[in-house]
Formats: structure tokens, sequence, C-alpha cells
């Protein structure tokens, strides 16, 4: 069934539990890898874009990159760091800004990359005064920041963060993007490299226009681009798509339409991402909060189950479902209960069945694991004291299942 053939959202059955992610819309019952390769997985990803993030544009024709910056000698000799700009698509559309940093010493071979989007600006991470400084829409209230215009003295001042130095010491490396290069996270305009995409073949039916969470997930695909076809020092098969927040929910997304990433870590990404839409909890945010505060974020027909998320035809274990069967970590904090720490387990668990069906195990965890302890299997689960906030001890855990899921660099 194509896209604009989908059924409208009040024809949709009522389900209040988690739909069969091994059920076709039709009913059909997916029993091999081969029905899940060629029907279920296909499906899943049309309706994800039709009902909740909008069409995921096609890959430009041709991705094209200049280095900006280099230092050889970065983190006191320890590291290589570039400053690359990425252009795509028609001339006028303008370039996104990577921040990669490889290091030098603390391995052998080609380097595992964490990819991920950032807050505040390449410049934040690192004190460089040759770093570029974002000259778009940048949130308000970051270090540096005037009238959401970013300044040299936010310089460094989100450091910790990333916390480089220490992903460098383990042996990997990072490639990181101002998410408003690819789309400002406002509501009420559209700007960055956002309004070219629609230039892009391949239409969307209405209401399942490109929203902004597909956007930026698209964005952190052309990183990949750059990496896979330009990096020799950095290894295209241990790529780890990373985020925080609403930077998570974009990491998930890019994570299952691009089976290049090798690995996810969503990290407290919450409602719309990797937690539950039919919620439970009194004290998580829903779909229709959500909505209401960030429309731009999922596309037109997503609001159509405001008030009944029961008739979505999938839920957000559907999602952690495309992933599979590679490695998909959940990372919480036990005072965030808005971002639905219970939930997201939950939706792990009930991905279980495709992960099992692909060969790939499951959650080896049958309830919540205690503050602090890492469950580190090819579903993973981690919660820790504190938080909404991405912390230094969150980046050791997101070390720590990088080594075992594809080994230590």
């Amino acid at each position: 069934m194509s896209q604009s053939r989908f059924p409208e959202p009040e024809t949709l059955p009522s389900r209040p539990d988690f739909p069969d992610p091994l059920v076709m819309l039709d009913g059909t019952k997916v029993m091999t890898k081969e029905q899940w390769e060629t029907k279920r997985r296909p499906e899943l990803l049309a309706l994800f874009q039709h009902y909740m993030y909008g069409r995921m544009p096609p890959a430009p024709a041709e991705v094209r990159w200049t280095v900006l910056h280099q230092d050889d000698k970065a983190f006191g000799g320890k590291a290589t760091l570039k400053e690359v700009a990425i252009t795509v698509g028609p001339g006028a559309a303008p370039p996104i800004h990577v921040l990669l940093v490889v290091p030098r010493n603390a391995r052998k071979g080609p380097a595992p990359v964490f990819v991920g989007l950032n807050f505040c600006g390449n410049h934040a991470l690192v004190d460089d005064p040759k770093v570029r400084v974002p000259a778009s829409w940048v949130y308000p209230n970051q270090p540096g920041v005037t009238n959401n215009r970013a300044g040299d003295a936010g310089r460094g001042k989100q450091a910790d963060v990333w916390n480089l130095e220490q992903t460098l010491a383990r042996g990997y490396a990072v490639a990181t993007v101002y998410n408003g290069d690819i789309d400002p996270d406002r509501i009420d305009k559209r700007e960055g490299l956002r309004p070219f995409l629609a230039s892009l073949k391949g239409d969307a039916p209405a209401g399942a226009e490109t929203a902004t969470v597909a956007a930026w997930a698209w964005g952190i695909h052309r990183v990949v681009d750059f990496l896979v076809k330009q990096e020799k020092e950095i290894d295209a098969k241990r790529i780890i798509c990373v985020g925080h927040s609403r930077l998570g929910k974009a990491a998930i997304v890019a994570a299952a339409f691009d089976e290049r990433i090798a690995l996810a870590i969503p990290h407290q990404a919450g409602c719309g991402g990797t937690a539950p839409d039919r919620c439970k909890s009194a004290k998580a945010e829903t779909v229709k909060r959500i909505n209401t505060s960030f429309p731009h974020w999922f596309c037109g027909n997503f609001k159509k189950f405001n008030d009944d998320t029961s008739r979505l035809p999938f839920d957000q274990h559907g999602l952690a479902a495309l992933v599979a069967p590679r490695p998909l970590l959940f990372t919480n904090a036990v005072e965030d209960p808005w971002a639905n720490p219970e939930g997201q387990f939950e939706v792990l668990k009930a991905a279980e069945p495709v992960y099992k069906l692909l060969g790939a195990g499951g959650l080896d965890a049958a309830t919540m694991p205690d503050v602090g302890k890492l469950i580190d299997s090819r579903l993973g689960y981690f919660i820790r004291g504190g938080k909404h906030a991405m912390t230094r001890e969150d980046w050791k855990v997101f070390l720590d299942y990088a080594d075992k899921q594809l080994g230590k660099p």
C-alpha cells in the first residue's frame, strides 16, 4: 500500500495496547527474516513517515565538502580537529558545518565515530577561536547567546556536555553539527537547509510533509555520507548515532532510516522518540502536549491522534524495531519523569520479537535495572540518578556500551 493510500486516522481501529510489530497493516503475520526485510520493514518506514515524522527526503544527487579549518595538534596533540562545510542540492542551499575530532594515538586502525547534533554550535564544544560561531537563530539562555544569536563568549562553554577528551581517550572520534544549520528549532519559521529540502524529488501526501525531526535526521545522514566517502581515518562500519532529548528523537529516526549507522543511543529522547505514544504515566509528556508545544517537530497527520493515540497503527517500539538487528541503547535519569523512563523500558521489551526473529537476541532484563546498572545486551537500557542532561557519566556508559557491542577501538 502506498503512503497516499493509507487510511485516514479516524478510520483506523483502536488498539489500546502496543500493536504487534510483526503483523502487517492488513493483518498478515510476519514469520521470516525475508518477510520482515521485504514487506514489514518498508511498511513501517512508510507508516512512520505518513502518520508521524513526515516524508524523509531522498538523498541528494551530490554531496560536497570543504575543510574550513584543521588543527593536527588539537587537545595537546591527542587529536586532529577539523571543521568541514557540507553542501548539498542547489547552489543557494546553505552548508551544514561538521566539527570532527579524531584521536591520534588511542586506537589501532580507523576510529569508530559518534555522530550527532548539538544545541549550541560547534564553537561551544571547544575553545578554538577558528571554529565557526553559528550565524543563525540559537536557543536562548545558553552561554554567550544574546537575542538568539551566539557569540564568542560561548566558546568552550558546553565542553562538559560532549566530553570530547574522555571520548578521544577511549579511541573514539566525534562528528557533530549544530541542529540549526539544518533547521533552527523555531515554531514560526523554517530556516537553514530545511527550505531547500522541498526541491528534492519525491512528493509527500497532504499532512505528511517533512517535519523538523525528520529534517534533522536527514542532516545526520549527510554527515554519514561525508564520513563514509571521505574520511579514511573513520571506521565506516562503526558509526554510532547519539543525541539528547529532542536531538535524541532525531538520532533514533536517523538510525531507523539509515542502516549505515551501526549503533544508536537516543539519550532521554522521551515522547515522539523512545517513549510510548500510548502514554500510561501521569508524569510523562503526551502526544497532545508535544504537538501543542512543538507543532513543527511532527507532520500534520500526527496531530490527528492527539486525543486518541490508540488509533496509531504503530508505537515507538516499531521505531526501535526498525533499528534491528543493530544495537540500540536507551538511557535515562531518575529525576526526568517527563521522558517516561519506565515506558521506554516497555518500548524496548515490545521491540524484542523483531530482534529475536532476526537472531539478534533482545533485552537481558525482565524488569528495569537498578539505578547505575547498565544492561548491555543488543537492546540495552541504563538509568542514572539526576536530571535531564547529558553528562560525563552518560558518556562513560555510551563508551562502555559501544565497546561491548562493536569492540574496543
